[in-house]
């Protein structure tokens, strides 16, 4: 089964479970942080790599291509001489911003400096990185360019074999929200920091993020909302089945309304809001995060001496012969090798999810990673390999948004409200559910609450479907949502509906949606049969496992009562006794991994014996895992907890230096 790409899934995410919570509405605007952050391009050549210059002749001329990237199609014209290209301007472009856009700016240069298409995508942006290079080599053909010889014509790492070397008090690796927050509480107690970025973006998955979690913070006492420090440690305990650190539950809760405040005086104001009784705090403009961070870095880590390295990625703790942790070796763009020897190293790399044999391993999920394409478990195995214990839960990952298949090939047809017809399906509970097999899995109102959507659809394999017949979906065509008795608007993400606010009701007549939902199937992202018999033959589900649950489903409507898993008669819709019929294939969003180091409340990492690893910490989503038992299942503690555990944990390892 194909998968598909998804727009903006992330920021939503984390506006219900709110940790990276869904990728917000795609943004044209780009920001220019030259000059702000260290610029470790690659600076290409235009020889092979055997050192021969590559001629191309060209038929001089502006030609325009398109292709597709991570969130939409990447339009561009590019201008070529009789043998070089000479110009490339971005049209158009829906990449996510602070990431996917920088990405194509990177990648564009690079082919300008090398005249090559033989560029390395930039980490966590490969698909908008490919997208550009895919519509430059349809320019290219255009121009009837060797588009072969260009792909061979790879250029040198231009400080490949050089190695430099740095010290600091404290090294922290990864600079999105926790390693940030590190950095600058380790440096503001009087440490000399060096902090490294994969990628060219400081942020992380929280420029992408919606709100978070600080319990009790000033804003909510101010406002009236307290929660009983008490009653929701104990209840968090509880309900991870003891299988958690509750001394670190207890210092996030206690701790976390600190944050807040500590955040708003570094220039990082976030806005409470009472999100039906729990305790949000929404964040800065998204525009405006990536700018606050980097400042808040120069204003720490800059002044104290210290150094902020992007696009250079950590490769191997550096330790003594007592195994102790005393730096870290990490690689720029330019291929440069950095040494650098510190007191403290600080893990705050940002998991593994989009590993997807390392998430099927651990976890046995198969779904679509939401979160960020360059966090591939590097910074977790470089701490294993230091001696770090692999924690006894791993494998935890934050689920999210349940996603339809068909919506990206749909809105090339249709505008944004029918090609999210069948995603709408999936949020409603009027509508049978079952696995692959055919087997039905769940009272369908679980759809009605984000994590419990997720982890329910998850639990039964890749991908669930949602089957509507024809009956309920001619009442769709006259009456919307309103004609199948909907409860009240799909819990989607906002992102999700953007584009068709104003058509987003429940009494909203989804015209055409047979026709919709005809295309869905013919390009391959759901079944139609005219039977319920030739459905599952379509679907490929067991013919006597979806009988049966079909069968219990109608006498449940029938009768009102489901005993098998006690849906409300309220949600028991009729489907008529009429095909067609048709099944959307519906997957679940991971928004990161949970987890993958142990660590004590001062964010120390421990080993196999469950001691600290001396000189190691780590802090945001890899020490998460000592909150949770087997998956996120906090609103807002997400975000929440990085910043909190950056900022403690900063502090913590800043000390630890200073008194050696």
């Amino acid at each position: 089964m194909k998968r598909k790409k998804w727009n903006r899934l992330l920021v939503s995410a984390l506006c219900l479970a709110m940790f990276l919570l869904l990728l917000g509405g795609c943004k044209q605007k780009k920001s220019d942080q030259e000059g702000d952050i260290p610029d470790n391009s690659v600076e290409s050549n235009t020889e092979t790599t055997d050192g021969v210059n590559t001629a191309q002749n060209y038929k001089a001329g502006t030609y325009t291509a398109e292709a597709e990237g991570r969130e939409g199609l990447i339009k561009v014209e590019v201008t070529f001489s009789d043998t070089e290209i000479t110009d490339i301007k971005i049209l158009s472009q829906s990449e996510t911003e602070g990431l996917g856009d920088e990405a194509l700016n990177t990648i564009k240069g690079k082919v300008l400096d090398g005249q090559t298409l033989a560029v390395d995508a930039v980490s966590g942006a490969t698909q908008s990185s490919n997208g550009l290079l895919a519509a430059i080599e349809d320019a290219v053909k255009q121009a009837d360019g060797d588009v072969a010889a260009l792909k061979a014509n790879a250029a040198e790492k231009e400080n490949e074999g050089k190695v430099e070397e740095l010290s600091a008090d404290v090294a922290v690796i990864g600079a999105g929200a926790s390693g940030v927050s590190a950095a600058v509480t380790a440096a503001d107690e009087g440490a000399k920091v060096i902090i490294i970025e994969k990628t060219a973006v400081i942020g992380g998955a929280s420029n992408l993020s919606w709100a978070g979690k600080f319990y009790n913070s000033s804003a909510a006492l101010e406002n009236g909302v307290k929660v009983e420090v008490e009653k929701e440690i104990a209840d968090w305990i509880v309900n991870n089945h003891w299988r958690v650190d509750s001394a670190a539950i207890r210092q996030y809760v206690t701790k976390s309304g600190e944050t807040y405040d500590w955040l708003a005086e570094k220039g990082y104001q976030t806005t409470f809001i009472n999100f039906n009784g729990e305790q949000l705090h929404v964040l800065p403009s998204y525009e405006s995060r990536q700018e606050i961070l980097i400042k808040m870095l120069k204003e720490s880590v800059e002044k104290g001496g210290g150094q902020v390295l992007t696009e250079t990625t950590g490769k191997k703790l550096l330790t003594n012969e007592s195994g102790d942790v005393i730096g870290v070796s990490a690689e720029k763009a330019d291929g440069t090798t950095v040494e650098i020897t510190a007191k403290s190293v600080i893990l705050a790399t940002g998991g593994y999810a989009a590993n997807a044999e390392m998430v099927k391993e651990y976890f046995g999920f198969e779904g679509i990673n939401g979160g960020l394409g360059q966090n591939i478990g590097e910074g977790l195995k470089m701490a294993w390999e230091a001696g770090a214990k692999v924690p006894d839960n791993i494998g935890g990952q934050m689920l999210h948004q349940t996603l339809a298949r068909a919506t990206e090939d749909l809105k090339k047809e249709y505008d944004p409200f029918k090609a999210s017809y069948p995603l709408m399906t999936t949020y409603l509970p009027n509508f049978m559910n079952v696995g692959p097999s055919g087997a039905r899995f769940r009272d369908e109102a679980a759809t009605l609450t984000a994590v419990a959507a997720a982890n329910t659809s998850a639990f039964n394999g890749p991908y669930h479907l949602v089957i509507v017949s024809k009956s309920q979906l001619e009442l769709l065509e006259k009456n919307g949502m309103s004609g199948v008795n909907a409860p009240g608007l799909p819990g989607m993400p906002p992102e999700f509906y953007a584009d068709f606010t104003d058509q987003y009701t429940l009494d909203n007549p989804w015209t055409d949606v047979q026709k919709v939902f005809d295309a869905m199937v013919e390009n391959g992202d759901g079944y139609k049969g005219n039977t319920i018999e030739e459905l599952v033959e379509n679907a490929g589900m067991d013919a006597e496992t979806f009988t049966a649950a079909y069968d219990n489903y109608m006498e449940a409507v029938k009768t009102g009562k489901d005993t098998e898993f006690g849906k409300s008669k309220d949600y028991l819709f009729p489907m008529g006794e009429e095909g067609p019929y048709y099944a959307v294939i519906a997957e679940i969003n991971n928004l990161g991994s949970v987890g993958g180091l142990l660590v004590n409340k001062d964010f120390k990492v421990l080993n196999d014996s469950r001691v600290p690893i001396k000189g190691l910490y780590a802090v945001g989503l890899e020490s998460e895992g000592v909150l949770f038992n087997d998956t996120y299942v906090g609103n807002g503690v997400g975000i929440g907890y990085s910043f909190t555990s950056g900022r403690l944990g900063g502090e913590n390892a800043a000390a630890y230096a200073l008194d050696k």
